[in-house]
Formats: C-alpha cells, sequence, structure tokens
C-alpha cells in the first residue's frame, strides 16, 4: 500500500482481516499516519453522511458518480457506520446528514484505525516515500492510495491522468463591498459563474476577504477546472433569496404592504441579517429611512433585481481550512471499475484521492475513501490464487 491515509489504512486493515494470510505492508512519505484524517471536520472528524436527503448523487460527487453509485452499492453509509460501531466507535447524525463520532474526536478515529492495524500485523513505513513502481517490484500487487505526489510514479506508463486542481475554496472578492459585513452568515442562498451552468445553494459566510460556507464550497467544486482554466478571475451571482426576480419582487411586495408606517431598514425578508439589507438598499439606490408605503415600484423593481442577482467580482481563491480536496487523479476511464485495477499495469490498483473522484463537503469525499479502499481489498481477497 502506498499511502497511510484513510484509504491505504482502511484497505491494508480490510484485507488483513479478510485474508491473514496475505501480508501487507504501507509505506508512508509523511512523519505519521493518518494526519488527515485527525484533522477532518474541524478536528470532529465527518466520517460519512448518511445520504438520506441526497437526490442526486451527481450534485455530490461531481466527478466520479458512476464509479461512486457502483462502489456505495458494495460499501455504503450503512455498511461503513455499522463497521465504525463494532469498532466502539458510538456515531450520531448531524445536519444535513453528516455523521460523526460521538466523541467529537478525530483522534479516536485515527486511533482506532492503528490499533486494528498494529493487532493484524500491519506494518507502517513512515518516512519512506515511494518515488517509482520499480521500488515495489517485489510485490506482487500494489495499491496506490496517496494524493496527487504519488502521480509522479505513474510517470513514463500509459496511464490516463487527470490534471490536478484545487476545489473547496472560499472566493476572494476585488472589490469588495461586503467586507464591513465580515463574520455575518447568509442561510440561504443561490450562487452562479457567469457563463457557467452550474449553480448552487445553501448557506454563504462574508469574510474579510470574501466569501465562504458551504454554498461557496460547493459551487467551487462543481465549478474547479473551469475556475481553475480562468485563473479564479470571474462574475459571481448571488441571489440572496435563493429564488428568481418575480418571487423576489412578490415577497417583497407582501413584506412591505404588510408595514406601511415602518421604515423600510426595519423592515427586511427574515433571511437577510438587518446590516445586510441596509448595504443592499444601497446597492439598489434606495434610501434606508424611507417609510415602506414611500417605496414605489420602480425602486422595488431595482431592489428584486438586486436580491435575485447581485454580480461580484472575484480575483481568486482563499484556501479554506477543510480545503484537503483536489480535483483530478488518475481517469476513472483507466481502470476496471469492479477492481480499481489498472488496465495498463496488472496488479496496480487505485483507491481514495488519488481516483479522478471528489466530493463537495459533508463526509462525501471520506466516504469516497472507504468504499473504493473496500472494493480494492475485497476484490483482491477473494483473488488471492492470483498473487
Amino acid at each position: 500500500m502506498v499511502g497511510a491515509g484513510a484509504a491505504g489504512c482502511f484497505a491494508a486493515l480490510v484485507l488483513r482481516r479478510l485474508r491473514p494470510d496475505i501480508p501487507v505492508d504501507i509505506f508512508e512519505s509523511g512523519n505519521r499516519p493518518l494526519a488527515k484524517l485527525a484533522l477532518t471536520g474541524g478536528g470532529r472528524c465527518n466520517l460519512t453522511n448518511t445520504f438520506e436527503t441526497v437526490t442526486d448523487l451527481g450534485k455530490v460527487y461531481p466527478r466520479g458518480e458512476r464509479l461512486m453509485r457502483r462502489a456505495l452499492s458494495v460499501f455504503g453509509p450503512r455498511e461503513l457506520m455499522d463497521w465504525w460501531e463494532k469498532e466502539g466507535v458510538a456515531l450520531h447524525v448531524e445536519d444535513a446528514g453528516r455523521v460523526f463520532p460521538d466523541s467529537g474526536d478525530a483522534m479516536q478515529v485515527v486511533r482506532t484505525l492503528l490499533r486494528g492495524l498494529e493487532r493484524s500485523g500491519v506494518p507502517v513505513h513512515c518516512r519512506r516515500p515511494v518515488r517509482s513502481l520499480a521500488e515495489l517490484s517485489g510485490y506482487e500487487r500494489i495499491l496506490i492510495a496517496s494524493g496527487g505526489g504519488a502521480l509522479d510514479m505513474l510517470a513514463g506508463t500509459e496511464t490516463a491522468i487527470q490534471p490536478c486542481v484545487p476545489s473547496l475554496f472560499g472566493l476572494a472578492l476585488s472589490p469588495h463591498p461586503l467586507r464591513p459585513l465580515s463574520g455575518l452568515s447568509v442561510p440561504s442562498v443561490r450562487l452562479a459563474v457567469s457563463g457557467l451552468r452550474c449553480q448552487s445553494e445553501g448557506a454563504m459566510l462574508l469574510t474579510h476577504a470574501g466569501v465562504s460556507g458551504p454554498a461557496v464550497l460547493c459551487l467551487s467544486s462543481y465549478a474547479a477546472r473551469d475556475l481553475a482554466e480562468r485563473g479564479y478571475r470571474c462574475e459571481l451571482a448571488v441571489g440572496w433569496l435563493g429564488c428568481g426576480e418575480e418571487e423576489a419582487y412578490a415577497r417583497l411586495q407582501q413584506l412591505l404592504r404588510a408595514h406601511p408606517a415602518r421604515l423600510l431598514a426595519s423592515v427586511h425578508p427574515e433571511a437577510l441579517p438587518a446590516r445586510l439589507w441596509e448595504l443592499l438598499l444601497s446597492r439598489a439606490g434606495l434610501r434606508a429611512d424611507i417609510r415602506c408605503a414611500e417605496v414605489g415600484s420602480k425602486g422595488l423593481r431595482r431592489l428584486a433585481a438586486l436580491l435575485a442577482h447581485d454580480v461580484y467580482s472575484v480575483s481568486g481563491r482563499n484556501r479554506n481550512r477543510e480545503e484537503f480536496v483536489t480535483c483530478g487523479g488518475v481517469s476513472l476511464d483507466a481502470v476496471n471499475w469492479s477492481s480499481l485495477e489498472s488496465k495498463t499495469i496488472p496488479g496496480l490498483h487505485f483507491a481514495g484521492e488519488v481516483l479522478d473522484v471528489d466530493a463537495v463537503t459533508g463526509g462525501f469525499n471520506l466516504q469516497a475513501a472507504w468504499s473504493t479502499a473496500y472494493l480494492v481489498a475485497s476484490f483482491i481477497a477473494r483473488n488471492a490464487e492470483l498473487i
């Protein structure tokens, strides 16, 4: 196994338990195993997602949807949750189906995996980078389960590689008229990049540099390659109410008619914080100190148009604390989906982030690591006579 991350360690442990007679080694270039896993979910480890609210798998896996459909049918979130609970890690479900250990401690997950590897007799060789496949010539089967750096090992082979670019990041705005509101969160917005068909919905956080939060991270995932090609410079359209102009106009009409004598600044849609409302009024050219009854239809139309399609200039990307994900890797056309074995190099398998599979936040990326690792481990265990 190359890579002592979630996929590599899990595959090694599953394989050894299925076939204790098969010797397994893990090689890791870093100083310690499972370093990224210890940081996921803000240190709480968002292990997976129940998928109960997922109606379209392509919305959570912008790349790799078809492979993940297969992998999840073999080892999905229910099987994973049962596995962890049998290991003594009690779990609970939070909003949007996110699954965490009851302890709220990612190190419990790390220790559980490392303890399992130790008991199963799997050595983890840290500070042992593998720079070429030739270094592993003594092994009958190899699993590459590390990040994009491992792609250098495939240089000179016929393995198709999709270029790696960042995913899951915040967006920097310049100019940044929202900067005075840094720290505010808007619960439900609709976002789109001008000229692209993709859009996202959800909460958005206003930051000192620009915008972040679930809706922005999802959009950066959907548009990862397009944004990279544009040098992370584009126009971001924000729908502050998560609806179109006509619906926004109707909602504003109803709101203002219900409070004709109140000042416009004091009457705002429930989803918009008061400070943001005042800024948006200014952007729409409306005075905050007039009464609701005094707002004319033209002004109301301008405000509705702004709330439905407010455009900001994106000048770059901002690293997110959870940005451990890249888009790209070994092309899915280069592997057999039942085993994740290379079509051109017999005995070479791939799992986890080295594959061109990535997801939005919410536990989906870790589930991809667990599922693809299990797929490889179970295949090798079933076909041990080939070794």
